[in-house]
């Protein structure tokens, strides 16, 4: 198998028959074939499956040292080269989930508070919980059921976790954060910061105190150095199941819906609600006090800075529906030779010819009369 170090925990192996049940798909090869991990194409062993779902990789299943294929149902013909097993499946996104849970199950150390950790008055920690080297658990924090607590994490005063939460190092929760089940932070993230709040007067910005609150639902995941504020005076809300990416910024009082996807580099604004079901693309910011309904898709890069209706799909800036927009920028694209068309026009008025026949628009890439190579 390619040497994969970093993969931890080590795989445990399964037949092509096992793979078959765990992801509901068909295995064409070997009963006792053993499926010791997935990998690219490019990079797969001979003790691994090349994951093929892209009709763009499938020159490289030619020469792959893959010992199989996890491969969908519509490329699974397609493939070139000397025969291997396959592991055909409809969504073979989905089997992978399903296969690598299966290749790579949870191998956590036994729950256990280390010796360095620090627990404040008050604090109260569920069954089989888990408090990484030097964590800071403040007074009157509540840990629920088999939460893990990452190194160097710090949960301040009165922050509450539901059971079966997992913050990874240095995660940090300001007081009185709320986390509902089965929720993930990621390194490095801030939850219930200081949202920026801040008055004029007499010239200096005086900051007006942030005293609202943090909530983040079940199942929601927090990529790594992301920032939620709390609320200033209400409540900054993420909704259940919503997955954020890294370096995901939430101001105050933004409201996020069920289910949603912001991915990385999303920076939104104070008091902004964000519907059910929404997808926000990299790097697109979204404005203050400004309304996204549920379904609605955003691009990558995209400024929204005003409300979106549900459903609308947007993208450049200001954000506008996304077909405007492709159509905006193909006409960009066309003005540098409009440009032309239109000093040629004024250098023939110029020069007396005002009442000639303008000359037909050769468009790009068409070559002047007597610019043909002669033979």
């Amino acid at each position: 198998m390619t040497d994969r170090t970093f993969l931890e925990p080590e795989s445990v192996g399964i037949s092509g028959t096992r793979a078959e049940e765990v992801t509901g798909g068909r295995w064409e090869g070997p009963a006792d074939f053993v499926i010791f991990g997935v990998a690219p194409v490019d990079e797969a062993g001979p003790e691994e499956l090349g994951f093929l779902a892209n009709r763009r990789y499938l020159h490289r299943a030619r020469h792959s040292h893959a010992g199989g294929f996890l491969v969908s149902d519509a490329l699974a013909s397609e493939l070139d080269g000397p025969e291997r097993p396959l592991l055909r499946c409809e969504d073979p996104h989905d089997a992978l989930r399903h296969l690598l849970e299966t290749l790579f199950p949870d191998a956590s150390a036994a729950p256990a508070i280390h010796h360095t950790a620090v627990l404040g008055r008050g604090v109260k920690l569920g069954e089989n919980v888990s408090v990484g080297p030097y964590a800071v658990l403040e007074e009157g924090v509540e840990v629920g059921d088999g939460c893990r607590i990452g190194s160097h994490c710090v949960l301040g005063r009165g922050a509450r976790l539901g059971p079966e939460c997992l913050l990874h190092p240095h995660v940090v929760l300001y007081p009185e954060v709320r986390l509902g089940k089965r929720v993930i932070v990621h390194a490095g993230a801030r939850l219930g910061v200081d949202g920026f709040g801040y008055v004029l007067e007499d010239g200096v910005h005086q900051k007006v105190p942030q005293v609202g609150a943090c909530r983040i639902d079940d199942d929601v995941e927090i990529g790594a150095n992301s920032c939620v504020d709390r609320g200033s005076i209400g409540t900054t809300q993420v909704g259940p199941g919503t997955k954020m990416d890294n370096l995901v910024h939430l101001g105050h009082n933004v409201r996020v819906g069920s289910g949603s996807i912001l991915v990385a580099q999303v920076g939104v604004a104070g008091s902004t609600r964000i519907g059910e079901g929404v997808m926000v693309g990299g790097q697109a910011g979204l404005g203050g006090h400004i309304e996204v309904g549920s379904g609605a898709r955003i691009g990558a890069q995209a400024g929204v800075i005003s409300d979106v209706e549900a459903g609308e799909t947007l993208s450049g800036y200001p954000a506008r529906d996304h077909r405007q927009y492709l159509r905006g920028m193909a006409g960009v694209l066309r003005l540098p030779h409009l440009f032309r068309r239109v000093r040629a026009l004024e250098a023939r008025i110029g020069a007396g010819e005002a009442g000639a026949e303008p000359e037909e628009d050769r468009g790009p890439g068409k070559e002047e009369a007597g610019d043909e190579k002669q033979p």
